[in-house]
């Protein structure tokens, strides 16, 4: 039986998912207008604040699901459940603030082709976990489980594409690049934006899970 018609939901741990992803996505799309307006300095560190300052506000929301989870006898779902989905997804926030921050700190002078694709791909998996989050209230309905799952499915596909674009940069940076420092340089840009994906995919499993046990 679904959980929903059992216990009440204490604590707002729906809402604040959502908030979170909204955060994500806000981060993610600050990220993206960073990399599409690298060459313009102003403008890259305007969209670098705004990703700091999404980041932050993400931080903020996951220290409250984990405070609420201190003080809520009942829970919707399992707590651990609660708190390894909230901590994954502010992962995935952190790692966006790292490619920020990375690209700063190791002072990459231009956006290549395949930083540029692999930010896509990250965007684009960011999106589908704020989808899927905002369906996880309402699984009790089979086709919004149904339709949960298929986005989850999703970014499962897209974190392959990550890998693909991923396998693809590292043959032509060793390859190509005669610059010893610049290899260093996107060789960890281009890891970082590939993690943004498996932590994605991360997030995706643990709803997978919740999914699969609370429907």
């Amino acid at each position: 039986m679904f959980f929903g018609k059992l216990l009440p939901r204490d604590g707002n741990f729906f809402d604040m998912f959502n908030q979170h992803a909204d955060r994500i996505m806000e981060a993610a799309r600050a990220f993206s207008q960073m990399v599409a307006n690298y060459n313009d300095v102003p403008l890259r560190e305007k969209y670098n604040r705004d990703v700091d300052n999404a980041e932050r506000a993400a931080d903020r929301v996951t220290h409250e699901v984990n405070k609420a989870l201190h003080k809520t006898f009942i829970t919707p779902i399992d707590r651990e459940q609660i708190h390894g989905l909230i901590n994954t997804m502010d992962d995935v926030a952190d790692l966006i603030q790292d490619s920020a921050e990375t690209m700063a700190l190791y002072d990459v002078r231009h956006m290549t082709d395949e930083i540029v694709r692999l930010t896509d791909i990250s965007v684009k998996c960011c999106e589908r976990v704020r989808d899927a989050v905002k369906l996880l209230d309402k699984i009790a309905d089979p086709s919004v489980a149904d339709a949960a799952l298929k986005t989850c499915e999703e970014i499962d596909r897209l974190e392959s594409d990550a890998d693909r674009v991923m396998r693809s940069a590292m043959s032509k940076l060793f390859r190509e690049e005669p610059d010893v420092r610049e290899v260093i340089k996107l060789k960890a840009i281009y890891e970082l934006l590939e993690t943004i994906t498996d932590k994605c995919e991360d997030v995706a499993n643990l709803i997978e899970g919740i999914i699969l046990e609370n429907s």
